[in-house]
């Protein structure tokens, strides 16, 4: 489990290496050159804004909807020997969770950007999304803690699994088996299950923080070890900006550190501000938006197009009144029929003088369309 909050640093007591416990200084502090060297660290938190629900929130986090799944225990669906009995409920989740459903957060567009600018040492991720590469942070910039839906193997001889035949297999929710026929075991994403040791490369960086000149550490509950020990590896005046809900871990007993406590995006977006990278970030992040389709083509029509087009709009027009006023006609009939025929003028009874033809031309619509004839059926 992770370590309890200690005590918050004393109000009084000045930063050491930041002007002070602000925004403002810490943009100051990265736009002055000293920063070279950043380490982010995130969890489930970054990626709640993209739709993906976290894993311990008590009722809308990942463990408390997995009741549906029938598991004996919700972890159970992350545990290494129920996968080896039953993957079923496994695969029913990734289903939900595979990459390419989710789009990136502009949180994640923040550490691509950070990146970009040749500051970025080293992402420390808890999170099996891809949300991070979908961002476009290149893969030798990212420590995956947990593993990731990024890659796949069989769970028995290790043989890679191919990434179009596992996509294939998700979408239908179906359980991928090896491709090695004598084998024929499990296949499983390198997501660290309950029982199995992290990633190598986690332990082989787990140092890098000591090398920094700024932590950031964005959306996590540190509530997992040896994940949760990364930010105290910072050195005693490194200063390590916490953006997140609440605060966690040891972060806030420090001089150097700032809370930025709340939504990560908008505590992402306050601290573009401070650096003048909001409109940079804004634009990074709409290239992650989905690809449209484009719209059709109008070809240019010529006249005699145009012409016969608004032609037929004007007929299709004409033919929609006519309709309406025969059916007009029609219940106008029906109800003097319930009625008992009146007096015959001129030897004409009330349904006869109604289809009566008009004797005045200049009532009809003759003058308007030539067409129609003399007699208009009105």
């Amino acid at each position: 489990m992770g370590q309890e909050n200690s005590t918050m640093v004393d109000e009084s007591t000045p930063a050491q290496t930041l002007k002070s416990r602000n925004v403002e200084s810490i943009a100051s502090y990265m736009k002055s050159g000293k920063v070279q060297r950043i380490v982010v660290m995130t969890g489930a938190g970054l990626s709640t804004s993209a739709g993906i629900p976290d894993f311990r929130s008590p009722n809308t986090g990942l463990y408390a909807n997995l009741a549906r799944l029938n598991l004996p225990y919700a972890e159970a669906v992350f545990d290494i020997s129920y996968f080896r009995q039953n993957p079923l409920p496994f695969y029913t989740l990734a289903h939900e969770l595979y990459p390419g459903k989710y789009r990136p957060t502009i949180s994640h567009s923040f550490i691509r950007l950070l990146e970009l600018k040749g500051l970025l040492m080293m992402l420390f991720t808890q999170n099996i999304d891809c949300l991070e590469r979908e961002a476009g942070v290149t893969d030798e910039n990212i420590i995956e803690a947990h593993g990731s839906f990024a890659r796949q193997r069989c769970i028995e001889c290790n043989t890679l699994y191919p990434d179009d035949l596992m996509m294939e297999k998700v979408k239908a929710k179906e359980v991928p088996h090896c491709i090695t026929p004598q084998c024929n075991g499990l296949v499983k994403p390198d997501i660290v299950f309950f029982g199995e040791s992290l990633p190598e490369e986690f332990f082989r960086n787990r140092s890098l923080p000591t090398m920094a000149d700024l932590c950031f550490v964005i959306g996590t509950s540190l509530t997992v070890q040896p994940f949760a020990s990364l930010p105290m590896m910072c050195d005693e005046g490194t200063p390590r900006v916490l953006v997140n809900n609440e605060r966690v871990g040891d972060l806030g007993s420090r001089p150097d550190d700032v809370l930025m406590l709340g939504e990560c995006d908008d505590g992402v977006r306050k601290l573009a501000d401070a650096l003048g990278w909001r409109e940079e970030l804004e634009a990074l992040w709409r290239e992650t938006a989905p690809d449209e389709p484009e719209p059709e083509v109008q070809v240019p029509k010529d006249k005699n197009e145009a012409l016969e087009d608004e032609i037929n709009k004007l007929t299709a027009d004409v033919d929609e009144s006519l309709k309406l006023s025969s059916e007009h006609k029609d219940r106008v009939r029906g109800e003097l029929d319930k009625q008992n025929p009146p007096a015959r003028p001129n030897g004409l009874d009330a349904r006869e003088q109604l289809t009566a033809p008009v004797k005045d031309e200049s009532e009809g619509l003759s003058h308007v369309f030539p067409h129609l004839g003399k007699k208009s059926t009105l």
